[in-house]
């Protein structure tokens, strides 16, 4: 039994929303994939795949995370070379943007190193991703229309929590609905 519930959403893509891929969406990168929307407006969308961890270290990568035990994740096929960051750490990071209640995204880099080195940083309070997940201006409401994506909310706290098994068997089985059966479509149909 799943210990969250995930509420499906209108068809309304906003930041702060998750986006679950369908079982067939032909696109390799974002096959079943959980995409965090954080920004969204006329001139297109940004998130981060949520379900993408590599095996690789945040102190492997980056300098002054030397003792950090968190790991890395792919956020999106765009500039897969750029470190992002989603925290709930809000005002303590200067020039961080709100996204929704108790998620904030960017901010000094500086600071941050300096709370893990003060060990005042949790790793669930924050998330670590290269790269990013970008839609042009009408792209993400074109793919909606043909139901590549469901969107959805879940708490700020399973957002940011890199422990909590966010596969996306069980964030659809958490659906509750009719797309709780996608979870168990094959990956290829002569699976079945």
């Amino acid at each position: 039994m799943d210990f969250f519930t995930i509420m499906p959403e209108d068809k309304i893509p906003e930041k702060g929303k998750i986006l679950i891929s369908e079982p067939f969406l032909p696109d390799t990168f974002f096959n079943r994939t959980i995409v965090y929307l954080t920004e969204h407006n006329a001139d297109g969308s940004v998130g981060f795949i949520l379900n993408k961890k590599l095996d690789i270290k945040v102190g492997d990568a980056i300098s002054g995370f030397e003792d950090w035990k968190g790991f890395l994740n792919m956020g999106g096929p765009v500039a897969p070379d750029t470190l992002h960051y989603l925290h709930g750490l809000g005002d303590l990071i200067p020039r961080s943007v709100k996204v929704d209640e108790g998620i904030w995204w960017g901010g000094d880099i500086d600071i941050i190193r300096e709370m893990v080195a003060s060990r005042s940083l949790a790793v669930s309070q924050i998330r670590f991703f290269l790269g990013y997940s970008g839609w042009s201006a009408g792209q993400l409401e074109r793919e909606l229309r043909e139901n590549s994506w469901v969107i959805a909310r879940v708490p700020a706290d399973i957002i940011l929590d890199d422990h909590i098994n966010m596969s996306w068997k069980r964030v659809l089985r958490g659906l509750k609905n009719k797309y709780r059966i996608w979870a168990d479509f094959p990956e290829s149909p002569d699976m079945n």
